[in-house]
């Protein structure tokens, strides 16, 4: 819903957080690092230039919106989706890729698994069942969570993250 991204930003950035470094994080491969949720690459490509770390340590929220706007909420297609489902899929997104997103989106819908949210896509999606779709949709992100190879490391993080955003979800619905 076109009304859930300022709601869906702020609750994403909470579980992103502010600066970091943590080599052990594939995001910050190669001495790089992130600050609310946006690895130093992701800002590069956007801004289309290298940037140092003093730059990303000044990142805010209001530099970081559109960007989260343009590549994850508009990709995901949240403005045609339910409240809660479109909270789902961006919080996704930023944490695993659009495309991956999407993909486990179709797959919790039964429906082919493209990568590309259509009118297919969009009208499975209405006509599901809410509530099953957020069961279906957090299983398989926890599914997916628990096949990396970082799980040891970051796994506690990502699954209380699941469990927290598809509360929220379930919140939004009502």
């Amino acid at each position: 819903m076109k009304e859930n991204f300022e709601k869906s930003l702020e609750l994403v950035l909470a579980h992103e957080g502010g600066f970091q470094s943590d080599s052990r994080d594939p995001g910050n491969a190669g001495g790089k690092c992130t600050n609310l949720g946006v690895t130093q690459r992701v800002w590069e490509d956007y801004v289309g230039h290298s940037v140092d770390e003093q730059a990303m340590r000044k990142l805010t929220k209001e530099m970081v919106a559109p960007l989260y706007r343009k590549q994850y909420w508009n990709v995901c297609h949240c403005d045609n989706l339910p409240a809660g489902v479109d909270y789902l899929a961006f919080d996704f997104s930023v944490n695993a890729g659009s495309f991956r997103s999407i993909k486990t989106i179709q797959r919790a819908l039964n429906i082919t698994a493209d990568g590309v949210i259509g009118p297919v896509t969009i009208k499975a999606i209405q006509d599901a069942n809410a509530e099953d779709f957020i069961t279906n949709f957090t299983a398989a992100k926890e599914s997916f969570y628990r096949s990396l190879a970082n799980f040891p490391t970051f796994g506690r993080g990502w699954l209380n993250r699941v469990a927290e955003s598809k509360r929220i979800a379930e919140e939004m619905l009502g």
